[in-house]
């Protein structure tokens, strides 16, 4: 599934900020206690081996266990990695499995199981940082940037009612973004500016990386998003649309069926939560088939472009970075990259897979070109890995 290429290149992308060092310890723990460790994970003898990628519990890349929702709540973060495991189930009407890290596919059209995505993330990042977690061409370690980059778990999510899931995602994750982060905002990454926060209330806030859980899930993180940022621009790596009209995209039956995988971003824009209009959000790596060319009419009218996936045949890695950079300028982004936006030659665990994809080298070649932008969060969604090969 890649995880690994791309784990790194979303830490890097949202570490925008350079933290100071200070402790926010408590009393009455042990001297040698460290919280949030720097260092990668140790065997008995202190040595970096490779028995040390499977000791421990699953974190996103060994990273520290943060009870974020719950009984560690008020201690503050700069980058969370949170499940989301939603998938909407075309078995029943109000079938959900979510979590923080996502479990829920109940949203899909096609094949179910990203409610386990979050976990399958989890156990391919586990190596990340195994000798430290370097990004040669971004030439930063995101883990080692002074920031405090943790694991919150996954969002306690119902599995039986979709309207309530949506409702408990958007509370989980606002209860975490609208935290003030744990470092203050440092200097600009390309021109060494002193950065400035970019967000309502004009203080610094969590970065949140979800782990999906099906596509649906957006719906509910923009929603989370407009409280701090207002409407948000995006960009948007996928094979479809997703901007589809309820009645076209499902057939819409009831309210909660019309809120799916293919019709998110199209009630995100009914409800403002994007920038619409002047071109402001932007598709990556579309290659679906439509209903009709009506499709692609409705997409304009939510805000989107486009960009093909064949276009990258005519205007290269370069003019696709180009195209992203002059769309979004310098917004505030939200970031989501659905897995099938990769050929499934590269990532076949995924509900809705379409040929003719982007490779893995060509999708890390555009994220690091998307390097400087003020990326608030960002989310990796329909990830089933019972569809993946031995592989992984």
């Amino acid at each position: 599934m890649n995880f690994l290429s791309f784990a790194i290149l979303i830490v890097s992308a949202v570490t925008v900020i350079r933290a100071h060092e200070h402790s926010a310890e408590h009393d009455q723990i042990p001297l040698d206690y460290i919280r949030f460790p720097s260092e990668p994970y140790r065997g008995f003898d202190g040595e970096v081996t490779a028995d040390a990628v499977f000791a421990g519990i699953t974190t996103f890349a060994k990273l520290p266990w943060v009870h974020c929702l719950t009984r560690q709540k008020n201690i503050p973060v700069d980058i969370a990695f949170l499940g989301a495991p939603f998938v909407e189930s075309n078995l029943t009407t109000n079938s959900l499995m979510l979590r923080f890290g996502w479990y829920q596919d109940t949203g899909t059209s096609y094949r179910p199981g990203a409610r386990f995505g979050p976990a399958g993330i989890r156990e391919g990042s586990r190596r990340l940082t195994l000798y430290g977690g370097y990004n040669v061409p971004l030439e930063v370690n995101p883990f080692k940037s002074g920031l405090r980059i943790v694991d919150c778990g996954d969002i306690p999510v119902t599995p039986y009612d979709n309207k309530h899931a949506i409702r408990q995602i958007e509370e989980g994750h606002k209860s975490i973004l609208q935290r003030e982060a744990y470092s203050p905002l440092g200097n600009d990454t390309l021109t060494g500016d002193k950065l400035t926060s970019i967000s309502l209330d004009g203080k610094n806030h969590p970065r949140i990386i979800t782990l999906g859980g099906d596509h649906t899930i957006v719906l509910p993180l923009l929603r989370s998003i407009h409280s701090v940022y207002g409407p948000i621009s995006v960009i948007h790596f996928d094979s479809h649309l997703d901007t589809w009209k309820p009645s076209v995209f499902g057939g819409a039956p009831s309210d909660q069926a019309a809120i799916n995988h293919g019709t998110y971003f199209y009630w995100a824009s009914q409800e403002g939560l994007i920038r619409n209009g002047s071109s402001i959000a932007s598709h990556g790596a579309i290659r679906t088939t439509l209903s009709s060319i009506d499709d692609y009419y409705n997409d304009d009218a939510s805000g989107f472009q486009r960009i093909e996936a064949r276009e990258i045949d005519t205007l290269g890695t370069e003019g696709i970075i180009k195209k992203i950079r002059e769309t979004v300028g310098d917004r505030p982004v939200y970031l989501s990259i659905d897995i099938d936006s990769i050929d499934p030659a590269f990532a076949p665990a995924t509900g809705t897979p379409e040929t003719g994809g982007w490779s893995t080298r060509e999708l890390r070649t555009i994220l690091r070109g998307l390097d400087g932008l003020h990326i608030v969060s960002a989310d990796i969604v329909e990830v089933a890995p019972a569809y993946d090969t031995n592989a992984e």
